[in-house]
């Protein structure tokens, strides 16, 4: 099966008020259906954006005010799914919980109207200590016509053992969206994109912000989106299916086909997804004294 993928880099820029971030998800989302992708992926966190119009004086509390957006954000993206025929991961949206928490969120919408969550499993230091968050606490994979894909935000695909964890459960496309301040910041995610595709033999969709914001922590950004594959004879030549001009805005979009996974899992070069000696790693390590 050949699926089609859009990634966004989206631009934070100075909005007045709720119509300026409406208007330019849109403009997006109608340059990238356009293209007829299955999916389109946002950035984490692009609802900050919002900010730039709000009170910040106190960005714990202004973080949580956000929450008075999230109905608005919900049907806004529920309809632009419907409407361009797209499985659409909004990005992320700070979400308040019942029992009062903040959530680092990904919101993902089908086009036939259900939305489905993906809480972030682990938090940066920022969002400990400046946003006061909480840790998501379950990790989905979902069943799609195109595949089964799940979602790791930023953070979380420094972690392997997640990725593992979805890949051993089927999944054959990891949706990354991240935002991140600085070169190494995304060189950090970038390249456990290309460690994860590698070890589990599954494509990854990697999205950033780009742009800046007047407000705590916002101030700059360093992103660029790319489609990333496994490497070996089946794929492009360095892993890369399509990839965008770091820190502009821009959508990249690429065709994958699921068969190449199937047909690399089973007789790729390497095959580490199968591979994998768990008797080996339920076991301790060794430690042994050297004079």
């Amino acid at each position: 099966m050949i699926v089609r993928i859009a990634a966004v880099q989206y631009l934070l820029r100075q909005i007045n008020d709720w119509s300026g971030f409406e208007n330019q998800v849109r403009f997006i989302m109608k340059a990238a259906g356009d293209y007829k992708p299955q999916f389109v992926l946002l950035p984490e966190i692009l609802t900050t954006q919002l900010l730039s119009f709000m009170d910040t004086t106190d960005l714990r509390t202004s973080v949580r005010n956000m929450n008075d957006y999230t109905r608005r954000y919900k049907d806004l993206m529920q309809e632009l799914a419907a409407q361009w025929d797209v499985h659409l991961i909004g990005g992320t949206h700070p979400s308040l919980k019942e029992d009062g928490s903040l959530v680092n969120t990904a919101y993902y919408f089908t086009p036939g109207g259900e939305i489905y969550e993906q809480d972030k499993i682990h938090r940066t230091r920022w969002e400990r200590e400046k946003w006061d968050t909480a840790a998501g606490e379950k990790l989905h994979l979902f069943e799609t016509p195109f595949g089964k894909i799940a979602i790791l935000i930023c953070y979380d695909i420094e972690f392997p053992e997640l990725s593992r964890m979805v890949c051993e459960a089927g999944a054959d496309i990891l949706m990354v969206p991240s935002c991140t301040d600085d070169r190494q910041g995304f060189l950090r995610v970038r390249y456990c994109c290309h460690a994860r595709a590698i070890e589990n033999q599954v494509y990854v969709v990697m999205t950033s912000t780009v742009g800046n914001l007047a407000v705590e922590g916002l101030g700059m950004h360093y992103g660029q989106a790319s489609i990333i594959t496994p490497s070996d004879f089946s794929f492009a030549r360095d892993g890369i299916a399509a990839e965008g001009t770091p820190n502009i805005e821009q959508i990249v979009v690429a065709d994958v086909d699921l068969q190449d996974l199937v047909t690399n899992r089973l007789s790729g070069t390497t095959i580490p997804l199968y591979d994998k000696r768990k008797n080996i790693y339920e076991r301790p390590v060794e430690i042994i004294k050297v004079s």
